[in-house]
């Protein structure tokens, strides 16, 4: 069995407004998922910025 070694990860609490209605929505999806707030917004930041990048590239190949 592999030993466990915990490793510190750097985060940094910032606030952002949302409107009601997303913030409702992204509760409600974060649940479904079984995921805290944060971990499904972090994911989705995740994906934004993964799917950005190659729409970037898409274009400057063009």
């Amino acid at each position: 069995m592999a030993n466990f070694i915990p490793r510190p990860y750097k985060t940094e609490q910032i606030t952002i407004r949302l409107p009601l209605d997303r913030l409702a929505q992204v509760d409600d999806l974060a649940l479904r998922y079984d995921l805290s707030r944060s971990a499904f917004i972090n994911q989705c930041i995740d994906y934004a910025l993964e799917n950005l990048m190659e729409m970037d590239i898409k274009s400057e190949e063009e």
